[in-house]
């Protein structure tokens, strides 16, 4: 390490070090991939030829990018423009070895996006979102001039999947009201007409949620790997639209029981096995499942979190792997690191515990981790967003670089949280944010019991629902909470709904069940701004003014009462959307968080 590395703090380093999302290739053309990396100090997308190893950067925008996909011959990267952060905007394309921008769609105005399909033969389908025209799909045929919409519907959708061949196209929707559970229907391309609808939503007690996996990659295969929830988690579906027919894929381990948590898949090139991932309290792993003996392999990935993995031609397997411990790396089930970012390897951090608490949902589950020396420890309650999420023994520089400064740091995944089975995700529904808080507090009262964190030293934090957390939090509970940071939160509920972006509008209706017109009541009762009067803890806010899913103005109206009333806080402000892409912006909000901390909690480590 050289001396100039040495001398920048080891959270610092985290941040500024390189990283790179897992590559993803073109169908025809295996050795042309796309990746998304921050070598340059902001996120943008590099195309990368594999057989030569050269890389080259494709975007360079000041708030970055990372919504690119390559078509199936590897000619062509498509990314998405939008402005400073908004997330409205179109689909441009450029020549994979450099060249010109160009609109990718003309015609296709300018909207939020729901997916991108392209076709092997030319076709292109394009999905948008917007407040006035509500989903819109809209299909180009090789050699039109044109798109012409094929699916159109008030509530949200969007694309799951274009078959092989381009003569199916698979949407998920929500026409039924339910933004948490979609349905898939299945369209002719040809003519538009719908070839099969795969609803298990609609007129049931206990609606339960579809999600696209996507058309087998084989020519004139019909196939379509579906994700279902009848058992109460998610699990892969073979649905073959020649016949009607289906294959539930009932997995099991080595031991012959049914694996608990959720199960993802995606096909493996050939279209004879899947690649399975088996995702269960906070951890995942991989598997190779063939579907014609039923065979089930499990592929060599270490413990912590797979983030995302791809299944090559040469039959290896491609992940990003990163423990809370251990930064992130491509590897190959070959034994190899397939791709390096460029720079240092950024310094490691804690590993996390497990702990499990009795709240009165059910048992909570706990990522704890802990400084040097003994406690009780300042303490970050680091709350994730979603809510549909949950935080996993993952590598994140935010968590590690409290740590460094003496904190422990516990990370509650909350009923609402993904991994742990239908039931515990859907819990939150109604009673939105209170069901959350339960949850929290019943960890944070575990956590000074145990003599892990010290009372008087407590600090909320969270970024989107996170940061709606927070805020809810230190209005629910003030008597629990020293301090609270939240960014781009939700802040003032209702006007929030005013001003979103649609799908969240559609996702905020089915956890209410209803508008705030409707039920007034839960809106009010999960609102922060509902219990503002009762805030104690200095609270400290940072905001985009760009940001589509927590918009500003609901959060200068919860600034503006602080003030009003004399709360102790602090507010800023930066030129983007929900959250920065530039590695700099994101240094310089945990600074000013940390700075803030240090002031009201005194001097840290």
């Amino acid at each position: 390490m050289s001396e100039e590395t040495s001398a920048v703090p080891a959270w610092e380093q985290r941040f500024r070090a390189a990283r790179v999302s897992l590559p993803d290739w073109a169908e025809d053309a295996p050795e042309r991939a796309l990746y998304v990396s921050n070598a340059t100090g902001t996120f943008e997308v590099y195309a990368w030829d594999r057989s030569a190893d050269s890389h080259r950067r494709a975007t360079e925008r000041p708030n970055g990018t990372t919504d690119a996909e390559l078509s199936p011959d590897g000619e062509w990267i498509w990314w998405f423009d939008d402005t400073d952060g908004d997330e409205l905007g179109v689909w441009r394309r450029q020549p994979f070895g450099g060249g010109p921008d160009e609109e990718a769609v003309p015609g296709v105005r300018a909207a939020y996006s729901t997916g991108l399909a392209l076709g092997r033969d030319g076709t292109v389908v394009v999905g948008t979102s917007g407040e006035e025209e509500g989903t819109e799909v809209y299909l180009r045929r090789p050699g039109a001039d044109a798109a012409e919409v094929v699916y159109r519907h008030a509530e949200y959708g969007g694309i799951g999947d274009l078959s092989y061949d381009s003569s199916l196209l698979a949407v998920e929707h929500t026409e039924h009201g339910d933004a948490m559970h979609a349905a898939i229907r299945v369209i002719r391309t040809a003519d538009g007409a719908t070839v099969a609808e795969l609803d298990e939503v609609s007129d049931r007690p206990d609606p339960r949620g579809l999600a696209c996996l996507g058309f087998a990659p084989a020519v004139g295969d019909t196939r379509l790997l579906v994700a279902h929830q009848r058992r109460g988690r998610w699990e892969p579906v073979v649905y073959d639209l020649a016949d009607g027919t289906e294959t539930e894929l009932v997995l099991r381990d080595e031991q012959g029981q049914e694996f608990p948590g959720d199960l993802s898949a995606q096909w493996r090139p050939g279209a004879d096995a899947l690649l399975i991932e088996h995702e269960y309290e906070a951890r995942s792993e991989l598997f190779s499942y063939g579907l014609a003996d039923g065979r089930l392999t499990r592929l060599d990935t270490p413990r912590g979190t797979v983030a995302g993995a791809t299944a090559r031609p040469d039959g290896t397997v491609e992940f990003l792997w990163s423990s809370a411990a251990e930064p992130s790396a491509v590897r190959s089930t070959s034994g190899a690191v397939v791709l390096r970012a460029p720079g240092p390897v950024p310094p490691g951090s804690v590993p996390v515990e497990d702990v499990w608490v009795d709240g009165p949902g059910g048992r909570v589950h706990a990522l704890v981790q802990r400084p040097d020396g003994p406690g009780p420890f300042p303490t970050v309650f680091e709350v994730h967003g979603g809510p549909t999420h949950h935080d996993s023994d993952s590598f994140a520089a935010g968590p590690a670089a409290w740590l460094d400064h003496g904190f422990a740091v516990v990370r509650v995944n909350y009923r609402g949280s993904t991994g742990y089975g239908q039931a515990w995700t859907d819990a939150l529904r109604e009673r939105v944010g209170l069901i959350e808080l339960e949850d929290i507090d019943a960890v944070r009262a575990w956590a000074v019991a145990s003599g892990l964190a010290d009372p008087a030293r407590l600090v909320l934090s969270g970024g989107s629902w996170g940061g709606y957390l927070t805020l809810l939090g230190l209005g629910v509970q003030p008597e629990h909470w020293t301090l609270g940071l939240a960014a781009v939160p939700v802040a003032d509920y209702l006007t929030a709904y005013a001003d979103e972006m649609e799908a969240l509008k559609s996702l905020d209706r089915t956890l209410f069940g209803g508008t705030p017109e409707e039920v007034p009541d839960r809106w009010h009762a999960s609102s922060p701004l509902s219990y503002v009067e009762r805030v104690k803890a200095p609270v400290y806010i940072s905001a985009g003014v760009n940001d589509p899913r927590c918009p500003i103005r609901q959060i200068d109206n919860y600034v503006q009462r602080l003030g009003e009333l004399g709360k102790v806080h602090e507010v800023y402000r930066f030129d983007a959307g929900h959250g920065s892409l530039v590695v700099e912006e994101r240094i310089k909000q945990l600074r000013l968080e940390i700075d803030f901390v240090r002031r009201h909690l005194g001097e840290l480590g």
